[in-house]
């Protein structure tokens, strides 16, 4: 019985760990590219005709250049996600390239889909995540260093040179969804509240007017 026992429990142990790092469900198929405009909704998105498929559904130009940053915030995220590169549809990958001011910010935000490998191609950034456990895990990393943000904790990246910074990040999903914390809190429609971000903050409700007001759009 042990000897079976021992083999039975190894297989279980390798499924249960394949499990685990998977984000996206397996492809049942070589290539299953996106059909952006089919209306047909699915958890990912409907295969187009294979006749149809060719390799710009494969192709991406937009992480070769910084990006332009003409927000308050310093920092601009150029995706290379299924919705950006169609042929990613089933392979549970994706790419994304940040570009930082110098004083730059990416906030504090979550990817309820995929975990996160950041490669640092130039510059320097303070980055960091924290645990359910409310423990701040951060550290400075710079050119050729990597960092990684687990699946669904909330993470930052800050450029506090003085010299634009930028990385390459890596998912382990096609479409990891992307959830800012301020601006889900504060821009929510409909609006979350005041007295419950009131409470929730230790603020009284015209300060929490006041928060909104500055995640309004810009007429």
């Amino acid at each position: 019985m042990a000897t079976t026992g021992a083999p039975l429990l190894l297989i279980l142990l390798l499924a249960a760990s394949t499990a685990t790092f998977a984000a996206d469900p397996d492809a049942l198929q070589d290539i299953c590219v996106a059909d952006l405009n089919n209306t047909i909704k699915v958890n990912g998105f409907v295969c187009k005709p294979a006749a149809a498929v060719t390799a710009e559904d494969f192709a991406f130009k937009g992480l070769a250049k910084p990006a332009v940053i003409n927000n308050t915030l310093g920092a601009v995220v150029t995706v290379a996600n299924v919705e950006k590169i169609p042929g990613l549809n089933t392979l549970g990958v994706s790419l994304a390239r940040i570009d930082f001011a110098p004083g730059g910010l990416n906030p504090p935000h979550t990817h309820p889909r995929a975990t996160e490998t950041v490669f640092v191609l130039y510059g320097a950034l303070d980055v960091g995540f924290i645990t359910t456990a409310n423990k701040l895990i951060n550290k400075t990393i710079v050119v050729g260093e990597t960092f990684v943000f687990p699946r669904g904790l909330v993470h930052f990246q800050k450029n506090n040179g003085d010299k634009a910074a930028a990385v390459i990040s890596g998912f382990n999903s096609q479409l990891p969804g992307t959830q800012p914390i301020a601006a889900a809190l504060f821009s929510a429609s409909p609006p979350v509240p005041d007295n419950v971000l009131s409470k929730a903050f230790q603020i009284s409700t015209k300060e929490v007017e006041k928060i909104k007001s500055r995640f309004a759009p810009k007429s």
